[in-house]
């Protein structure tokens, strides 16, 4: 009788949807604040568009050069530490053996199981600076597309998020008028985003909901109550 194949269904976008994560939840929250910051100042929703569309703007830039910076860092650490690595392989190599040892040990394995592994990396000088950068460092070999798409992915959710308390405003001449929709807008998709966020992260959808709307709504209120005590 055949075997029932065995399909796994693991999530593997965790980088994208940290970076979605990273743009979007400060994409809805900071000109969400700034929108009802400024309508607790001035009247006109156009002030309020302007100021908006220019700090979605320097945000998506801000960010995404951010997100590229240290996906870029991430590489070239990386790289530095797999030399150093296979400096020490060629120059401190029972060292290494031990250091291998000791993590097969970890594991369970004995000296008579280890010692046909020590022999093979040492025939494959590669592939035991590869070991050695997983599991003695807890470095995963990084992806040469990262930094752009990372750049790419952040600014993108940055720049998606923050127009959506931005819309109101560009139908209607008085910005006090356009705020409860913004408001609503904009509750409405940190609670939606949120509710996803924590569908693909901590299993959790309805908490991350309440938690994300909990804290943009906090931010947009605080910079308005600022904004009407300083006009």
């Amino acid at each position: 009788m055949p075997a029932t194949p065995h399909s796994e269904t693991h999530f593997t976008a965790g980088e994208t949807v940290r970076d979605v994560v990273i743009g979007m939840s400060d994409g809805l929250t900071v000109p969400f604040a700034l929108a009802a910051g400024l309508t607790g100042a001035v009247a006109a929703a156009k002030v309020v568009v302007t100021a908006g569309l220019a700090e979605i703007a320097a945000g998506a830039i801000a960010m995404g050069l951010g997100g590229y910076l240290a996906a870029r860092s991430d590489a070239e650490h990386y790289a530095s530490e797999r030399r150093r690595e296979h400096e020490e392989v060629v120059e401190k190599p029972h060292a290494e053996r031990a250091e291998v040892a000791a993590v097969f040990r970890h594991y369970g394995l004995g000296d008579e199981q280890i010692a046909p592994v020590l022999a093979s990396f040492e025939k494959d000088p590669d592939a035991w600076v590869d070991f050695m950068m997983r599991f003695e460092l807890g470095l995963e070999r990084p992806d040469p597309e990262r930094a752009a798409r990372a750049a790419l992915t952040i600014g993108g959710a940055y720049a998606a998020g923050g127009l959506v308390p931005l819309l109101p405003y560009f139908f209607a001449a008085d910005a006090r008028a356009a705020l409860p929709w913004s408001v609503g807008a904009t509750l409405t998709a940190l609670l939606a985003f949120g509710f996803v966020k924590g569908r693909f992260t901590s299993g959790k959808p309805v908490r991350s909901a309440l938690h994300t709307a909990l804290v943009g709504g906090l931010a947009a209120a605080a910079a308005f109550a600022i904004a009407r005590l300083v006009a």
